[in-house]
């Protein structure tokens, strides 16, 4: 396995693929995104009602997860049934038996540090912490940084405004998000958790989302 810390970052697990041809499977795989993005919206906006005060939960994560796999593994949806390897990545994922026990540890961090740390660092901890225990065959990194981003809206109490949006900056360049991971996975071998790279990147990422506003309100570059 390769452990080169700006490389592409993939799972290595047993195949469970319903497409094998590659056309159909990138028309599948853009539909899907699609889809997954617009539930994040409706959750956002399901969960900013006064009376659906916000928990996390792994139903949530495992919808949407059901939904960017949707069609295209046996597996969407599910927790991965055995062990998995990171290829580009020192990280070794816990074993399966241990994915949904360590999943609920990540909605109680969530839930008990709702009020009390930032949003950009719930934000970070959902996307490295999803990454970190890395539940399923495959569609990790697209659920963490959905689920992230879901994160972030609701504990900002706002659908984000911008179309050129967090998750859509760290698809069109990984290689800043594949650093950030693996600046909190060294921290974390270290016994510590320490997601300032990760949490600065998401925030230059906010503001570059939030500058694409400001551009349509001028009508001109910032």
């Amino acid at each position: 396995m390769a452990d080169s810390p700006g490389g592409d970052r993939h799972s290595v697990a047993h195949s469970a693929d319903l497409i094998t041809d590659p056309n159909e499977l990138a028309h599948r795989e853009a539909r899907n995104a699609l889809r997954q993005f617009d539930t994040v919206i409706e959750l956002v906006e399901q969960w900013l009602q006064p009376d659906r005060p916000f928990k996390l939960r792994p139903s949530t994560l495992l919808q949407l997860h059901r939904i960017v796999l949707d069609g295209i593994s046996a597996y969407a949806g599910n927790f991965r049934p055995a062990g998995i390897a990171i290829e580009g990545s020192q990280h070794e994922p816990v074993g399966a038996h241990l994915v949904p026990e360590m999943v609920e540890e990540l909605c109680d961090y969530v839930n008990d540090n709702w009020t009390t740390k930032s949003p950009l660092h719930l934000s970070a901890y959902v996307m490295w912490r999803l990454n970190w225990i890395h539940p399923f065959t495959d569609g990790n990194g697209r659920t963490a940084r959905a689920l992230s981003y879901l994160v972030l809206c609701v504990r900002l109490g706002c659908r984000l405004p911008g179309r050129n949006t967090i998750p859509d900056q760290i698809s069109a360049n990984k290689s800043p998000y594949y650093r950030a991971l693996e600046a909190a996975d060294e921290a974390d071998r270290q016994g510590q958790i320490d997601l300032r790279a990760l949490e600065e990147y998401l925030g230059d990422l906010l503001a570059k989302q939030f500058v694409e506003i400001h551009q349509e309100a001028t009508g001109k570059p910032s």
